[in-house]
């Protein structure tokens, strides 16, 4: 029988990834033509209307643009303390993607901006190491112990162990700025390292995300990921996922 996978219907409206369906779908959260279906493999045919959470959705065409960050914005659609956000900055057809990932409000770079459920999921689990390459420069010359340090990891919050690969860019006695590389999503992950061996973050940026890249792009700039570099990055994201 043909027809498309209940929580591939459900990804493919922008609501969540696959993986979250699943969940919605065990809840009882979603009826098909009226009736509630807990069953994973459901099938859904073409006139079949789907509802989750009594909400008709349907699927949408998946988009994928890159964005480069300025500074001062968060990355949320709404703020309750009234600070700007990056949805300020976006146009009106790009007030429904979501952000793959954040960036805190004093740093710069690559957003990931999309539709797509599935591909923010592979992304951001935290069982798949997806590379996010920064530059940073801090203030005053680091130590190469401290890099050893960092690369074989600290304790920024308890129990929870942060490492990064980083290479020296330029020094002086004054900053150092280095290209950090981060396997992991965890909150202020670069500055409260660099913190916890004595350093203040006076800049970072965000340069690549996966095989996405900033290249091209200006702060401010938005542009469409074309299609061949959305197959390079799932292929990519397929690979990875195999080695976790």
């Amino acid at each position: 029988m043909s027809g498309t996978r209940l929580n591939k219907y459900i990804a493919s409206s922008g609501l969540c990834s696959r993986r979250k369906a699943d969940e919605l779908i065990e809840a009882g959260k979603v009826m098909v033509n009226g009736k509630k279906i807990t069953e994973l493999g459901f099938l859904v045919q073409e006139k079949d209307k789907v509802f989750v959470d009594k909400k008709l959705i349907h699927p949408v065409k998946l988009e994928y643009y890159r964005f480069y960050k300025p500074a001062g914005y968060i990355t949320t659609s709404d703020d309750e303390k009234g600070r700007k956000t990056i949805y300020d900055l976006l146009p009106e057809s790009m007030q429904h993607l979501k952000p793959v990932g954040r960036l805190d409000k004093d740093s710069t770079g690559l957003l990931i901006m999309t539709n797509d459920g599935d591909l923010i999921n592979d992304l951001t689990h935290p069982s798949v190491k997806v590379p996010k390459v920064y530059i940073v420069s801090i203030n005053g010359k680091i130590h190469p112990h401290e890099l050893e340090q960092l690369a074989k990891g600290v304790e920024i919050e308890k129990g929870k162990i942060a490492y990064a690969d980083i290479s020296v860019l330029e020094f002086d006695q004054e900053r150092t700025m280095m290209q950090v590389t981060l396997y992991q999503g965890l909150n202020r992950q670069i500055r409260k390292m660099f913190e916890y061996v004595g350093y203040e973050v006076k800049s970072l940026k965000r340069i690549q995300h996966a095989t996405i890249s900033i290249l091209g792009l200006k702060r401010g700039d938005v542009k469409p990921i074309k299609p061949k570099q959305i197959k390079e990055l799932k292929n990519f994201l397929n690979r990875i996922s195999k080695n976790a």
